[in-house]
């Protein structure tokens, strides 16, 4: 069995078809990662959610914001005039596939291969058992109907910015879901910044991408949300994988087992590197 993983889908399943075909995919033996946001932007996001639902025990995803902002303005909790968002929610059995989406987790690990998937990141001041725990916390939020609702009420917004573990209640929610679906730079200890979402050698004063503070950890960090980065930027705590397809790039998926990578570009050209 191959694990695969691929960056950010954004509505666009035409590439990640062909990815898939052309590392012979193998649903009844083979694992596909995606780092979330599966939708907006791209010109099929319902196509993409049924396409990865229907892939059934062969696929993982985590939560993306904007996997997250699709279901608050699926609840009514937001409104919108983006003709993506009108035209996913528009589609037919669309309700399924949300509350599908609803169910799924903000991490994903990896045991055997000492691997966590998160949308966005792991902030510096957490440990990865710590992590985990804290996903589990806003996960529980999440998956309940009536919790959830209440919560997308209250989930927009950027403060706290900084990790305290004495934050309760909506704060402490706010802040975890924050820190794995839309950071990118931080400090170290975990204070989070908005308002930067370029390249990664244009860190706000005292602040650094988050993965680039140095904190020894267990597993290898595989995460999205961050197409400025270009390329697959990786070392041995940490594998980039948004490539940006959505903005005229490429997508990425990579092998997590063999360490190679397929990319597919904007005219459909598919091509390795390893």
């Amino acid at each position: 069995m191959a694990l695969y993983a691929v960056g950010d889908l954004q509505g666009c399943l035409n590439p990640l078809k062909m990815l898939l075909d052309h590392v012979n995919f193998d649903p009844a033996q083979d694992h596909l990662w995606l780092t979330g946001d599966l939708v907006n932007r791209g010109p099929d996001s319902a196509g993409t959610l049924r396409f990865v639902r229907e892939l059934g025990q062969s696929a993982s995803t985590v939560l993306g914001n904007h996997d997250l902002h699709l279901l608050a303005i699926h609840a009514g909790v937001k409104t919108t005039n983006s003709k993506d968002i009108l035209t996913t929610l528009a589609a037919a059995n669309i309700d399924q596939d949300l509350q599908w989406l609803s169910q799924q987790p903000l991490l994903i690990q990896d045991p055997q291969r000492k691997l966590i998937m998160t949308h966005a990141g792991i902030p510096p001041c957490w440990s990865d058992q710590q992590a985990i725990e804290l996903a589990a916390q806003a996960e529980s939020i999440l998956k309940v109907e009536t919790t959830r609702l209440d919560f997308f009420e209250q989930m927009y917004g950027n403060n706290p910015d900084t990790w305290q573990e004495a934050l309760t209640g909506n704060d402490r929610i706010r802040y975890i879901i924050n820190a794995f679906t839309r950071m990118r730079f931080c400090a170290s200890n975990g204070q989070l910044n908005f308002s930067h979402s370029g390249a990664a050698n244009d860190a706000p004063d005292n602040m650094q991408p988050w993965f680039h503070w140095q904190k020894r950890r267990q597993h290898t960090l595989v995460f999205g949300h961050w197409a400025a980065l270009m390329g697959v930027t990786q070392s041995d705590d940490y594998l980039a994988l948004d490539t940006g397809y959505v903005w005229g790039n490429y997508m990425t998926m990579m092998n997590l087992d063999s360490g190679e990578r397929t990319h597919c570009d904007s005219n459909g050209l598919v091509f390795y590197q390893v």
